[in-house]
């Protein structure tokens, strides 16, 4: 199909992102899930390191209690995760500080009821920590059900509400999503999931849809794309499009697949979106309710979120390539082995891509449509499931080392 003649540029569509999330949070922040413009880009112009080992490059590390796949939350002073400790059977919120990485409060969310079952890697705590500036959110699965907390500055319980059942598939792993005055949760299951709307200072529903009885992992979207601010979710074999404020269904497509679990990502005009199970796929689908998918190919983007920049949508698989297609067209530019197996998403700052694999080898890569370059590899531990922040120059990173026990750390990397 023709490219739109109304595609915005990279700067609009930071600009109206930023709009998007209306908090005290600043620049030098990683506030949410997929980073301060909800999309994996950190903010323009910084330098992180390039290169770093365990030895060299690392200005604090610490210990993290538990297990978990939520990547680090940095606003302030601050670094939260999201962690769960079985021998406890406790879920909870770390506090950690930015500067030295010293341990300055832990708040137990749940006790007991941790769920037993699910995929083999899977986690007790794989939700991200967010926040709106004042205020920390958290989604667990726990005795059966989703529940979402919020969380004062201090580790204050201000309310806790349970959001719906929750049949356990392979787990659970989506993370709220804060826009204006609402705090949305996904929780798709075999049961027959909801997206639910909540106001964020009460923890009321103010809205709810139900959604089809299948397995899926995706977080919600909000991105403004074909004049609209929309709430987008893939899986459960569609494509649908929300009001984030009242909950009203904008449109809905049949498509997808069964089982999603990376975010949507937008370039002002169309969705993209991506699966891996039973089909792999990935699908770019105009958002402005016409229903018409721009283009799809068989690609498994399936776990990684992917990034759009300037007209190009760039993926990192879950088998380790990464690959550039043309937004508008589906064209493929390139694809490059990166490594082997990814769980965390890349993270884009400028034209470099920042990504860490299951074995905790982060890679940095410059990306443009033209070509891509490896540019450095490097390990902290030796496993990772999570996504890094990276905010102030720095890059916060979750990893273990499993030998000779398995131990989480949390590391700040920076010059």
């Amino acid at each position: 199909m023709n490219p739109s003649p109304f595609t915005p540029t990279r700067a609009f569509l930071a600009l109206s992102l930023a709009i998007l999330i209306t908090t005290p949070c600043s620049a030098s922040d990683w506030p949410a899930w997929r980073g301060p413009t909800m999309d994996g880009h950190a903010a323009a112009g910084q330098k992180p390191p390039l290169k770093w080992s365990e030895s060299d490059g690392v200005l604090w590390k610490t210990p993290v209690r538990g297990r978990g796949h939520g990547s680090p939350t940095v606003v302030g002073g601050h670094v939260y995760l999201a962690t769960a400790d079985v021998e406890t059977e406790e879920q909870l919120v770390l506090c950690h500080d930015r500067a030295t990485g010293k341990k300055l409060w832990e708040t137990v969310v749940h006790r007991e009821n941790l769920n037993t079952k699910g995929h083999r890697i899977s986690s007790q705590a794989s939700s991200d920590v967010v926040s709106d500036g004042e205020r920390l959110y958290v989604n667990f699965l726990n005795n059966g059900a989703i529940y979402t907390t919020a969380l004062d500055a201090t580790g204050k319980q201000l309310w806790q509400r349970r959001v719906s059942d929750f049949q356990v598939h392979q787990g659970f792993g989506s993370s709220p999503v804060i826009y204006q005055s609402i705090v949305l949760v996904s929780a798709d299951h075999r049961g027959g999931g909801k997206l639910t709307g909540l106001n964020k200072l009460t923890g009321e529903i103010v809205w709810q849809q139900d959604r089809p009885p299948v397995a899926n992992y995706a977080s919600p979207a909000v991105v403004h794309a074909a004049g609209k601010t929309q709430a987008v979710l893939a899986g459960c074999n569609k494509v649908e499009s929300f009001d984030p404020l009242t909950g009203k269904k904008l449109w809905s497509i049949d498509g997808s697949t069964e089982e999603t679990v990376l975010t949507a990502v937008t370039d002002g005009s169309r969705v993209f979106i991506g699966g891996g199970y039973p089909k792999n796929h990935t699908m770019a689908i105009e958002a402005d309710g016409s229903g018409k998918i721009a283009w799809e190919n068989t690609t498994r983007a399936y776990v990684p979120s992917m990034l759009m920049k300037e007209g190009h949508l760039f993926a990192v698989l879950d088998t380790g390539r990464a690959v550039c297609w043309k937004a508008a067209t589906g064209e493929e530019r390139w694809s490059e082995k990166v490594d082997r197996e990814f769980y965390g998403s890349p993270v884009m700052v400028d034209s470099r891509i920042y990504v860490t694999s299951k074995a905790g080898v982060t890679s940095v890569f410059e990306a443009t449509p033209e070509k891509f370059t490896l540019l450095a590899q490097n390990t902290l531990g030796d496993e990772s499931f999570s996504t890094p922040a990276i905010c102030d120059n720095r890059i916060y990173i979750r990893s273990a080392k499993t030998e000779p026990s398995r131990q989480e750390y949390l590391w700040c990397v920076g010059k």
